[in-house]
């Protein structure tokens, strides 16, 4: 790993020392990084991002997800790039708003007939694009996001937020409006919380009861990460929440975004954060694969890969983990990486760079 190119292609704070185990948040300072990381920026795009506006997973059939959109459209503001800002929305809303209810439909297939087969949306792509919508309000100086951000806001309540089978006391932020429910069971997907993303949302909008979603998902994840990693499924019964029947049980491809969230939502000592950095700094070691699937009550990895993201990730977590650390192994952007682990390196570029800047590599 060529830390010193990766230094240079995200324009981050030049190397420091921090003697004495000082914290570094005296050092180093929050960058723009759509001044200094803006080559970042411009590679992603050209790998994933269609002139029209569409966010393209290759490995997926070249399809369009309402998530890649969302993820797409935050990432434009967090680049203050309004042109690409706003080819990602006139695509999303021309072909993913078609429900007539404020959510995306969550698939776009350009090879089928029918290009969107199903109507059902994906509650992580709705809450990533309003929250994209929030923020742009805010970065383009145009407050005419805001009616958008909170039609989205607005439905997700109505549609996607249900009182909890064990407690209802507590919400539980449903995956999709349908299909999910069931007489004796609701099944989420934990990875579909982003804590910031839900309170930001809330604040800008008024919709304040994706606030009290964060809160109690917050409070979920703890106490099913006491036993371990949180797995990609969860479900919840009168008697309580457990793996999710016929679904996956493992803490894997979408399950390792939990840390990632709860890092950027400034929760580092969440046990969640824990529990994977556990596995992390037992498994990631230099020029191996680092784990993608792991079985929670274990550790035992069940699947590795050597995409950059999953690496940046890990690098993430094991220093977030760790009073103390100065400088994360997060590896240099490769943009011939998969959509996917290509933009979970962005974000943990930007957790680290907006709260923990610590552990930007040196």
């Amino acid at each position: 790993m060529n830390r010193r190119n990766f230094l240079t292609l995200l324009g981050a704070a030049p190397a420091f020392a921090a003697a004495g185990g000082a914290s570094a948040q005296g050092y180093l300072a929050t960058a723009d990084l759509s001044v200094s990381a803006a080559p970042v920026w411009d590679a992603w795009k050209a790998a994933y991002l269609r002139a029209d506006g569409r966010v393209v997973d290759g490995l997926q059939h070249n399809a369009s997800h309402s998530e890649g959109q969302g993820y797409g459209a935050l990432l434009a503001t967090e680049f203050n790039d309004l042109d690409a800002f706003a080819r990602i929305v006139e695509w999303s809303e021309m072909n993913l708003a078609v429900r007539g209810d404020g959510l995306l439909a969550w698939r776009y297939l350009p090879e089928e007939s029918n290009r969107v087969p199903d109507l059902n949306n994906a509650s992580d792509g709705d809450l990533f694009y309003a929250w994209a919508m929030v923020r742009a309000a805010t970065r383009f100086d145009d407050r005419s996001y805001l009616g958008r951000a909170q039609i989205t806001a607005a439905a997700l309540v109505d549609r996607c937020v249900v009182d909890s089978m064990a407690n209802p006391a507590e919400k539980i932020f449903l995956p999709a409006a349908q299909g999910f429910v069931h007489a004796d069971r609701q099944v989420f997907n934990p990875c579909y919380i982003m804590p910031l993303a839900l309170r930001e949302l809330a604040a800008a909008t008024g919709v304040v009861e994706l606030a009290q979603v964060a809160q109690h998902a917050e409070a979920i994840l703890q106490r099913v990460a006491v036993s371990g990693p949180v797995p990609d499924w969860l479900q919840v019964t009168a008697s309580g929440i457990g793996p999710a029947d016929g679904f996956s049980s493992a803490a894997g491809y979408e399950a390792m975004r939990i840390p990632l969230y709860l890092i950027w939502s400034g929760l580092k000592s969440h046990p969640a954060v824990s529990q994977m950095m556990r596995v992390y700094e037992q498994t990631v070691l230099p020029g191996a694969p680092v784990p993608t699937r792991i079985e929670p009550s274990t550790g035992a990895v069940l699947e590795a890969s050597n995409d950059p993201g999953y690496r940046a990730l890990a690098a993430l977590i094991n220093c977030t983990g760790n009073p103390g650390s100065v400088g994360s192994d997060m590896p240099a952007f490769d943009p011939t990486q998969p959509y996917y682990p290509a933009t979970l390196q962005m974000f943990a570029m930007i957790a680290a760079n907006q709260v923990s800047p610590e552990c930007v590599p040196i």
